[in-house]
């Protein structure tokens, strides 16, 4: 997929990231520290790091490789996350490793496939 839809999606983690780090310091209840750090690092930084790269070599972004990896990576970044909040309600631990062990297991096999592209697609000749 184009690097576009990636910063697009970018933004809409960034947009989650920010209200979750208002909500933390209006109601001055940190325990969604991590989840707030993870939608950040994981929904938006990574999100928009796989955009920017796949907008300077669009050749990388349009192979089957390439939408593997966007599909995995945002199949499993939203499951990945709600684990991230669940595991801090109580009576749900074992339902957050669940959907944790799904959402990052896909997150993890989409950074492989992004990192086989790397390797194999992108390089000085493949920038648009």
């Amino acid at each position: 997929m184009k690097g576009a839809i990636w910063i697009r999606l970018a933004a809409l983690y960034l947009i989650i990231g920010v209200l979750v780090g208002l909500f933390m310091s209006y109601t001055l209840d940190l325990q969604w520290d991590s989840a707030h750090a993870h939608v950040n690092l994981v929904g938006f930084a990574s999100t928009a790091l796989f955009g920017v790269i796949y907008s300077v070599y669009p050749k990388a972004a349009v192979n089957s490789t390439g939408k593997v990896h966007f599909w995995l990576h945002n199949l499993g970044i939203p499951i990945f996350l709600i684990s991230a909040f669940l595991v801090q309600v109580d009576n749900l631990l074992d339902a957050a490793h669940i959907l944790t062990y799904i959402g990052g297991g896909a997150f993890f096999l989409g950074t492989l496939f992004f990192a086989y592209n790397a390797f194999q697609y992108i390089n000085d000749s493949s920038t648009k």
